[in-house]
C-alpha cells in the first residue's frame, strides 16, 4: 500500500444511468433487488433514482424505508437532480428522507451554446449551480455531490471556477463526467489530477463507453484524484448498461482496481466482496433482458474456459498459468440445476395450491392460509409488474416485506 491514505469508493448508479439504456428498464420491484444486492456486496452508494419524477417516488420512499429498518445495511442511497433550486425542493416535498443528492449541470461550451441555446451563460450555469446546493443543504441532505457534465470537453480553468464555487457552497465532491466517453486513460488522469490539486475537493468518476475504454478511464481517473491527495468515486453499472455504449462496468472495474499491476496493493479500495458478482450480473442480465457477453470479464461463459492445448495444459497444472484470479472470487464454482421435469410456476393468475408448491421449494412458511393468501396476491402484481417469473430472491423479499413490496410496485399515474 503507498503512503497515500485515500480511498476508492464506489458508487453505482445502474438504478439511474443504467435504466436510462434506450429500449430497456427495469420494474422498480427489481430495482429494489439490485439495491438490496450491491448492499450485500458492500458498494458505497446506489444512486437509486429520480427524486423528481412522479412514478419513482413511492419505490423511492419505500427503499429509504427500507434502509431505515435495516434491509439496506450499509448502502447510502442517493438521488439524481438537476441543479436547479426549484428541482432540489421539489425532490425534498416529495422525498422528504432523502439525504444523499447528487447535483447536474452542463458545463462545456459545446453543451451550454447546444442545449442551452442562449438561456444560461457561463456566470448562470455557477449561480444555478450554487443556489442548488444552498437549498439541498436548507433541506437536510447530509452529502451533496455536484456534477459538471461533460467535463471533458470543459475547459480546465472553467472547471476549477466551477469545483471551486462548489465546494465553497458546500459541496462534498465534484463528479468529472465523461459523458460523450472523449477522454482517454492518459488525459483523464492529467485533468482530474490538476482539478483535484487546484480543488482539493473528492472527485467522482462518472465515464461512457463510446469509446470502449469507460473501465480504464475511470481507474486512471481515480488514480489522478488519489495522487493529488484526495478521495476518489468510481460510477459504475452492472454489466455496463447505459446510455448509447454503456458506463463503467461494475465487476471489471473493481477487480482492475483489486489485481491490474498499476493498482494491486498500491491504492486503497472501499471493502467489497466480489463473491456476489455472479448472483448481480445475472440477476441485471435477465431484469433487463440483456445477455451477458460470453467473453465479458468474470460472468462471461467463456471468462474461465480454455480449449487450445496449451491453455488447457497450462490451467490443469495451475489455474495462475492462464487465470488471473479464481473463479470463486467472483461466486462462480456451484452447480446449478434445471428442473426438466413437472415445473410448477407462479404468476399474475396462479392459485394458492401452486403458490404453496413454489414457496415449499423456497422453504418460505407463512402463518396460516391467509397470509399465503396475501403474499400470493403481492407475488401475482409482481408478476404484472415485471411481467417475468417472479425470482427466488423476488419472492422472498415479498414474503419478508409484503408493506414496502405493495408500496414499491404501486405506480398511479
Amino acid at each position: 500500500m503507498t503512503k497515500n491514505t485515500n480511498t476508492i469508493y464506489i458508487i453505482d448508479v445502474t438504478n439511474r444511468d443504467g435504466v436510462q439504456t434506450s429500449r430497456l428498464g427495469l420494474a422498480k420491484l427489481e430495482k429494489t433487488l439490485l439495491n438490496l444486492y450491491l448492499d450485500e456486496m458492500g458498494v458505497f452508494q446506489s444512486e437509486f433514482g429520480f427524486p423528481v419524477t412522479r412514478h419513482e417516488t413511492n419505490y423511492l420512499n419505500a427503499n429509504l424505508a427500507l434502509a431505515e429498518i435495516g434491509a439496506l445495511k450499509r448502502i447510502r442511497l442517493c438521488g439524481w437532480l438537476r441543479a436547479i433550486k426549484t428541482d432540489v425542493e421539489e425532490a425534498f416535498r416529495l422525498v422528504p428522507k432523502l439525504k444523499h443528492v447528487n447535483l447536474s449541470i452542463s458545463t462545456s461550451k459545446q453543451m451550454i451554446e447546444g442545449k442551452f441555446r442562449g438561456k444560461f451563460g457561463w456566470k448562470d450555469i455557477i449561480r444555478e449551480m450554487c443556489e442548488a446546493v444552498d437549498a439541498a443543504r436548507e433541506h437536510g441532505a447530509e452529502t451533496i455531490g455536484v456534477n459538471a457534465e461533460d467535463a471533458s470537453r470543459t475547459e480546465l480553468e472553467r472547471l476549477i471556477e466551477f469545483a471551486e464555487a462548489a465546494k465553497q457552497h458546500g459541496a462534498d465532491r465534484i463528479r468529472y463526467c465523461d459523458t460523450l466517453g472523449y477522454d482517454d486513460p492518459f488525459t483523464i488522469y492529467e485533468r482530474v489530477k490538476a482539478l483535484a490539486e487546484a480543488v482539493c475537493i473528492p472527485i467522482e468518476l462518472h465515464c461512457h463507453n463510446d469509446l470502449g475504454m469507460a473501465v480504464a478511464c475511470s481507474i486512471a481517473g481515480a488514480k489522478g484524484a488519489i495522487d493529488a491527495g484526495v478521495d476518489a468515486y468510481i460510477n459504475t453499472t452492472v454489466n455496463g448498461m447505459g446510455e448509447r455504449a454503456g458506463n463503467a462496468d461494475l465487476v471489471a472495474t473493481i477487480l482492475a482496481l483489486k489485481k491490474a499491476s498499476g493498482f494491486e496493493n498500491k491504492y486503497r479500495l472501499q471493502d467489497v466482496d466480489l463473491s456476489h458478482a455472479w448472483r448481480i450480473c445475472n440477476y441485471a442480465s435477465l431484469s433487463f433482458r440483456v445477455p451477458i457477453p460470453i467473453n465479458q470479464p468474470a460472468v462471461g461463459d467463456n471468462a474461465f474456459a480454455h480449449e487450445s492445448g496449451i491453455h488447457a495444459d497450462g490451467a490443469l497444472k495451475d489455474s495462475r498459468n492462464y487465470e488471473l484470479y479464481d473463479y470463486t472470487e467472483v461466486g462462480r464454482g456451484h452447480i446449478e440445476l434445471i428442473e426438466t421435469g413437472r415445473l410448477i410456476t407462479t404468476g399474475e393468475y396462479s392459485g394458492i395450491k401452486g403458490f404453496k408448491n413454489v414457496a415449499g421449494k423456497y422453504e418460505l412458511k407463512f402463518r396460516d392460509d391467509k397470509e399465503a393468501r396475501e403474499i400470493l396476491e403481492l407475488v401475482r402484481y409482481a408478476n404484472v409488474h415485471t411481467q417475468k417469473p417472479v425470482t427466488e430472491d423476488e419472492m422472498r423479499f415479498i414474503a419478508e416485506y409484503p408493506h414496502h413490496a405493495r408500496m414499491i410496485m404501486s405506480v398511479q399515474p
